[in-house]
């Protein structure tokens, strides 16, 4: 398991870096239609061109991040979950803000390749209020 770790590692890291980088072409690539996010903003299921408007017209841009302490496991050889810690600064409505939240991914394989069907944000209990 430890290529498929890997791989999914790698993956998460693409995806954020698609964010930075805004590119949602690629991070929707990675999704599978429909797919799921929780956030404090609340639960959403969208379809690919959904996240590309979310990813173009949001008011949270992401400046810079910094993923650590991943955890994968494979409840089956094509279900993977991952979860991690992430110190990020957005940029919220001309603001710079930093947060550390726990991410989780949800990932399956379709037709041989990864897909993100989950992803949930969780603020750490210094962001809460």
């Amino acid at each position: 398991m430890t290529k498929q770790k890997s791989e999914i590692e790698g993956l998460e890291k693409s995806f954020w870096k698609s964010i930075a980088d805004g590119k949602p072409d690629i991070a929707t690539g990675m999704l599978t239609e429909p797919a799921l996010m929780v956030s404090g903003h609340g639960a959403t299921k969208f379809d690919h061109a959904t996240y590309r408007k979310m990813a173009n017209e949001g008011q949270h841009r992401l400046l810079d991040y910094k993923i650590s302490d991943m955890e994968v496991v494979f409840p089956r050889d094509d279900v993977a979950v991952a979860t991690y810690h992430v110190d990020q600064t957005m940029d919220v409505q001309g603001k710079p803000t930093k947060m550390e939240v726990y991410d989780t991914s949800t990932w399956v394989k379709v037709d041989g390749r990864w897909r993100c069907v989950l992803h949930t944000e969780s603020p750490t209990a210094k962001n809460s209020h």
